[in-house]
């Protein structure tokens, strides 16, 4: 059976992907005044199909924190979940439309974590990683950018990097330093 592509999820609105979910409301323990055991404000969000599960308790609020929820429930989609690409797609990668809009002049990939593009981007480099084996310099090469610029790319965020080097373990790869 093929695993659904991370596309399925990722094109859903919030409103669809929550109706995917199963959202717990809990009291969270730690600092937080003499609120924070009298309401339910903490929200876990589960996504049966993915198989991920995110928290999320840092307001009082529990709308504030379903929709913070929701957000991390997307990042660990393109963190977590890849698509495998065939050769032919591998090929093709560096004509995608959201990696070329992100390339400056030079062609550097240059967008930042705040960007909207920043996660599909994410999930597309973490695709292609795994396609070549966890290789970074096969990996830059089909997407048309310097090893130093992917390098960079994925260490722009913290969790990016600890992906890429769990995927280069898998592989047999020395983590990246």
């Amino acid at each position: 059976m093929k695993t659904p592509q991370r596309g399925t999820w990722t094109d859903l609105t919030d409103a669809q992907l929550l109706a995917q979910c199963a959202v717990d409301a809990y009291r969270a323990s730690g600092p937080g005044g003499q609120k924070r055991n009298k309401t339910s404000s903490a929200v876990r969000l589960r996504h049966p199909p993915s198989g991920l599960l995110v928290i999320a308790e840092e307001s009082r609020s529990q709308h504030e924190n379903r929709a913070r929820a929701l957000r991390r429930l997307r990042r660990a989609l393109y963190l977590k979940l890849r698509d495998d690409l065939s050769p032919v797609e591998l090929a093709t990668v560096r004509d995608n439309s959201v990696l070329a809009s992100a390339r400056d002049g030079e062609g550097r990939l240059r967008v930042g974590v705040k960007d909207a593009r920043f996660w599909p981007i994410v999930g597309l480099v973490l695709d292609v990683l795994q396609a070549t084996g966890a290789r970074v310099s096969e990996a830059a090469d089909s997407l048309g950018i310097s090893t130093g610029n992917l390098i960079d790319f994925l260490r722009g965020d913290e969790k990016v990097w600890e992906q890429a080097n769990q995927l280069r373990a898998r592989f047999g790869q020395k983590s990246l330093r």
